[in-house]
């Protein structure tokens, strides 16, 4: 007879030892989600607060201990700042910033094209002056950019608001190093086709920066629309006040701030630059790494 063998339990699986940087890991994510909130908060804060207060009667605004929600919403704020001449200045806005933006994603990507993919003496010295020239801050130029615009009889014009912007080095830049990315050799085989250099540059070039444009044109749109200085040099009668310079002039008769017209204000010049982000930030943020990547 077989003999009945007695079944073995097997033996219990040891799990594996838990790391022991598994834990710290988790300490640091934590740490790292906390901070992030609390950045995302101090910079959301104060466009919410903005956003309130322009529905809240100037006393209720400078209430002590202020509140953050409108006890008595109002949109006289807004009808006020409307009857000041606010579309005037959101027009000239507007005007000055498509302006610049235009001439810059046309000139720069010219220029990038030329110092990118072109040969042609002194082209090393013209790289050279574009990178001094986005190393000096812009607020050092402006008293010769005045001097030079004021000769020419540009002053107090739109042509002195938009022509001394109608390219810029930073934009220039950005161009040339999405622009090194596109192979040579397909610039080569439409020559050989008998293509020029501006039907190559119009045809086969342009199609390809999408991104880079797109981050010349919102870069370009931020500093045009947010531009106070320059305005505020040239632009000497209030037919020519661009918002940021209305704001700053935005007070009663007797000097003192209208605190609820200021939040309108501020309120409908942010809208436009979120709304330009949200619908161009995928292409913003593509052609920012590209550049990068050089």
């Amino acid at each position: 007879m077989t003999a009945l063998q007695t079944p073995v339990a097997p033996a219990p699986v040891a799990s594996p030892p838990h790391s022991p940087s598994r834990r710290p890991r988790r300490w640091r994510s934590w740490f790292v989600y906390c901070f992030l909130a609390v950045a995302a908060g101090l910079t959301v804060f104060p466009l919410a607060w903005s956003l309130l207060g322009s529905f809240k009667p100037s006393a209720e605004i400078i209430r002590i201990p202020p509140e953050l929600l409108p006890e008595n919403p109002t949109l006289g704020n807004y009808a006020d700042l409307l009857a000041d001449d606010f579309v005037r200045y959101f027009a000239n806005s507007t005007v000055v910033a498509v302006a610049s933006v235009v001439g810059n994603m046309a000139l720069c990507s010219m220029v990038g094209y030329a110092l990118a993919k072109l040969s042609f003496p002194g082209k090393r010295i013209v790289l050279l002056a574009v990178l001094v020239t986005i190393m000096v801050p812009g607020v050092v130029m402006f008293v010769p950019l005045f001097v030079t615009v004021n000769a020419f009889g540009l002053a107090n014009s739109y042509g002195g608001l938009i022509i001394p912007f109608l390219v810029g080095a930073g934009g220039v830049f950005v161009m040339r190093q999405y622009l090194l990315d596109i192979p040579d050799e397909l610039l080569e085989a439409a020559r050989i086709d008998g293509a020029g250099e501006f039907r190559i540059f119009t045809r086969v070039v342009l199609p390809l920066c999408g991104p880079a444009l797109a981050t010349v044109g919102i870069l370009t749109f931020l500093g045009s629309w947010n531009s106070l200085l320059w305005p505020l040099v040239v632009a000497q009668t209030k037919d020519l006040y661009t918002l940021p310079v209305a704001l700053a002039f935005l007070s009663q008769g007797d000097g003192t701030i209208n605190y609820g017209v200021s939040l309108a204000g501020s309120v409908l010049t942010i809208a436009p630059i979120v709304l330009v982000f949200l619908f161009f930030q995928k292409y913003f943020i593509a052609g920012i790494a590209t550049t990068g990547i050089k």
